[in-house]
């Protein structure tokens, strides 16, 4: 999608503040090549979306689909196919998929429960118990399943005995189970904000996400205290192979304001950027330094060149 912006009705981009009990979080699609991932993904959102493939040279996981229903939204991670390591380009692959283990809020390991479980399911299930992430085991391509299945079942079963993981069957090509599958997903959430439009079924470029979650952090930790008249401009992004450096500016319209967002010896601003800073590792699946500054900009909701400026089309 080279970063475009892709809806499901084509309406304006607005993230509401999320009602008291909504859920959010990022998931992790985790298996060996050709489990059925990326089926299961679009099934889930309802359409096909951009999907990246995935190479060694890659470092960072992209967003890749979003679904929103009235109770959750749900930011699903691709992830390369895992499989054991026998040269430096698995090792690599796995590397990277140990990443987007410990920096999203629940896995789902898919399988393909068409056959027993083998090597490099258990190679995987020794790598997520290393983390600390929660884990959900998604048994795909039930539509495929003949004769002695149960044996099938029962492979699986065995290989998680020792874990406290949930396990679901479904197949992603026919919808089988995946109601089923996406209420358990929404129900081992925890309540959170929406992280994109309502509307959105696939990533926006990471600057407007960084300052949406910067944004939504002021919104949270101030609550009544700072009204909407709030901008983010992310000034700078430097990346490197080991940490992404992100310059933001907080526009605030009164002296006031910008007395609140900072607070009492800074302690304010310094809650905000550790809240946004978790939330954009996550985003980009890698260590974050973030710098706040807070800035005045007197009646910036009136001038159409600081809406413009601030990234909002101004209404006729």
């Amino acid at each position: 999608m080279n970063n475009e912006q892709l809806t499901t009705n084509n309406q304006p981009a607005i993230i509401p503040l999320a009602p008291e009990g909504f859920k959010s979080g990022f998931i992790g699609i985790i298996g060996r090549p050709n489990v059925g991932k990326s089926t299961l993904m679009n099934k889930l959102i309802g359409q096909k979306v951009a999907i990246t493939s995935p190479v060694a040279q890659t470092t960072r996981n992209r967003l890749q689909g979003i679904l929103t229903t009235p109770e959750a939204q749900i930011i699903f991670v691709d992830t390369p196919g895992i499989h054991k390591p026998h040269h430096e380009l698995g090792k690599v692959l796995v590397k990277n998929a140990q990443t987007a283990i410990n920096s999203v809020d629940l896995i789902l390991f898919v399988v393909d429960s068409s056959t027993k479980a083998g090597g490099g399911d258990r190679f995987i299930v020794e790598l997520l118990q290393r983390s600390q992430t929660p884990v959900i085991l998604g048994l795909n391509k039930a539509d495929l399943q003949t004769g002695n299945y149960r044996a099938i079942d029962d492979s699986y079963a065995d290989l998680i005995v020792n874990t406290n993981w949930s396990q679901v069957k479904f197949s992603a090509v026919t919808g089988e189970g995946t109601q089923e599958l996406r209420n358990l997903l929404v129900n081992s959430l925890e309540p959170g904000p929406y992280y994109y439009p309502p509307n959105l079924v696939t990533d926006r470029p990471e600057r407007f996400i960084m300052g949406e979650l910067i944004r939504e952090q002021i919104l949270l930790l101030t609550r009544q205290e700072v009204p909407h008249s709030v901008a983010i401009t992310i000034e700078k992004v430097e990346e490197t192979p080991k940490i992404t450096k992100v310059y933001a500016a907080i526009n605030v319209e009164r002296d006031s304001q910008k007395g609140i967002v900072i607070g009492k010896k800074g302690s304010m601003l310094k809650e905000i950027g550790t809240q946004a800073r978790q939330q954009i590792q996550k985003l980009i699946a890698g260590d974050v330094y973030l710098k706040l500054f807070v800035k005045v900009e007197p009646k910036w909701r009136q001038s159409r060149l600081r809406l413009a400026e601030f990234g909002y089309k101004p209404e006729d």
